[in-house]
């Protein structure tokens, strides 16, 4: 039932998710070189157009109903640590610096690449978060993984 919702939330989703990477691409940061080999183990195609964008609070379209909503289909219950609009990744200021989330969206980065793009990748998520929740979508677990190998045998430090 509520894969129904895909279609209506597509449009907008998308606008707002390419809206989001512009505003991360002018404002954000590159990789540093650790960075840069972390989004090559992962498979990124193009880590050098990569920024991160440092924030008090990952911004969420929609605002509180989206986060009521999120929880109700099982996303975070705490706040947002990072979101992936394609090249563009905020990182909540507190959490900056952790190299195992920026592994977790960086793996998102190259869902979209593999995807084609903002559109395609986010008709596959949002499918996966409203039918078998967040916690359970195949693309989550994914980037959960990758970033898990990523990590597997290298330092947990990073200095962005």
């Amino acid at each position: 039932m509520l894969r129904l919702l895909v279609p209506l939330l597509l449009p907008f989703a998308t606008r707002w998710i390419e809206a989001q990477e512009r505003r991360i691409l002018a404002e954000g940061v590159a990789l540093d070189e650790s960075g840069i080999a972390d989004a090559r183990r992962i498979g990124v195609m193009h880590p050098e157009r990569v920024r991160l964008l440092r924030v008090s609070r990952v911004p969420l379209p929609g605002g509180a109903w989206l986060g009521s909503f999120g929880r109700w289909v099982g996303g975070p219950v705490r706040e947002i640590a990072g979101l992936t609009a394609r090249y563009g990744i905020f990182i909540r200021a507190d959490v900056w610096g952790d190299r195992r989330l920026v592994a977790h969206e960086l793996a998102h980065t190259k869902q979209y690449e593999r995807f084609g793009g903002a559109r395609p990748f986010l008709r596959q998520y949002l499918t996966e978060c409203l039918t078998t929740g967040y916690a359970s979508a195949a693309l989550e677990l994914e980037a959960t993984e990758a970033a898990a190998r990523c990590l597997a045998g290298t330092s947990s430090r990073n200095t962005f």
